[in-house]
């Protein structure tokens, strides 16, 4: 099973990847092992996840989304649309 999920960081920005195993990557994320973006917005927390059942699926998922506007991605945090 493969999830998409978005995490709210330090700083409010918001940021969206893939994995098949969600809280081993936001503790690599905490503890600077994330990635760039996040390694510099400590600390980070889960603000949405979505499964997939194939990385394929996970991955479109997931591009899609980040091209989607800071608003779209709080309607989806929040629940308002469900895209």
């Amino acid at each position: 099973m493969w999830f998409v999920y978005i995490i709210s960081c330090s700083d409010n920005s918001l940021y969206t990847g893939a994995t098949t195993d969600i809280l081993r990557r936001i503790k690599e994320h905490n503890s600077g092992k994330g990635g760039s973006y996040t390694r510099v917005r400590l600390p980070v927390k889960l603000a949405y996840k979505e499964a997939c059942s194939t990385r394929s699926q996970a991955l479109k998922r997931e591009y899609l989304i980040k091209c989607w506007p800071r608003d779209k991605k709080l309607a989806l945090i929040n629940g308002s649309i469900l895209f």
